[in-house]
């Protein structure tokens, strides 16, 4: 990254305790040489397994690592507004998006960062190219491919992986995409977002990653979810407005980004 240039990753959680001193310290090693001046910040939604205690505990230590308590689990788009009204209060120029169970490889964020100094939008793509999954049944395939073919089909956009969920934004596409009137809460949010970008005509990439399954834990992912998604779609084309959330800052202070 240039001089000056600030690269936040929002890791949202909700039960990640095995999972997140790994996760934390896979991405600080992948970003040590190409954005030494980043930040970490986990935003959780009161975990019952303790994951923000102990991101409390990491931050401690850590001046690069940030986290933001959240008093209810609300949803991954709210979840990660929220992450993103941190991050751009404290002058990022760069706000990445990824899973906190090592379905997205950190090892990756390089290749992320690299197509950034050409792009507005990139997304890490598992549909390009180069790109691809493991780990996952033949029905997962089937959910997840026909996912993206429906908002593709349905928005008229050319992107491949639209449901994909490891981005990294340049700031002024979060200025411009006028966040508070976001929709969506579940999955769907990871279609809106990039499919504003697209309408504002910003510069969107995709480069291939390969996705895995999670670590440890279990997975989020319910037929409740997809099928919020699939009604979500057509919607955003109406631009409905969605209401906003509340959190609460902890672990490093505002000042120790």
């Amino acid at each position: 990254m240039e001089v000056g240039e600030s690269v936040w990753v929002v890791l949202p959680t909700y039960n990640e305790a095995a999972n997140l001193e790994e996760v934390v310290e896979a991405v600080h090693e992948a970003l040590g040489g190409p954005a030494p001046r980043h930040t970490i910040l986990v935003v959780d939604d009161s975990s019952p397994d303790g994951t923000g205690e102990l991101a409390d505990r990491l931050a401690r230590t850590d001046r690069r690592l940030r986290v933001l308590h959240r008093p209810l689990k609300l949803g991954l788009g709210p979840a990660y507004l929220a992450g993103f009204g941190v991050a751009l209060a404290e002058h990022a120029t760069h706000l990445v998006e990824m899973d906190s169970d090592f379905s997205h490889d950190p090892h990756d964020l390089p290749a992320l960062l690299d197509a950034a100094r050409d792009a507005d939008l990139v997304l890490g793509s598992r549909y390009v190219d180069g790109g691809g999954v493991s780990d996952w049944g033949p029905m997962r395939r089937v959910i997840s491919r026909g996912g993206c073919w429906y908002a593709r089909a349905l928005l008229h956009v050319g992107v491949r992986d639209l449901t994909g969920g490891f981005k990294c934004f340049r700031r002024a596409v979060l200025e411009a995409v006028d966040l508070e009137s976001v929709a969506s809460r579940g999955y769907a949010f990871q279609v809106e977002l990039t499919y504003r970008a697209l309408e504002r005509g910003f510069r969107v990439v995709e480069v291939p990653i390969t996705f895995r399954d999670r670590r440890a834990g279990e997975s989020k992912m319910t037929w409740r979810i997809v099928t919020e998604a699939a009604v979500a779609v057509p919607r955003l084309r109406g631009g409905r407005r969605a209401s906003g959330s509340s959190a609460t800052l902890g672990g490093q202070s505002p000042d120790r980004a």
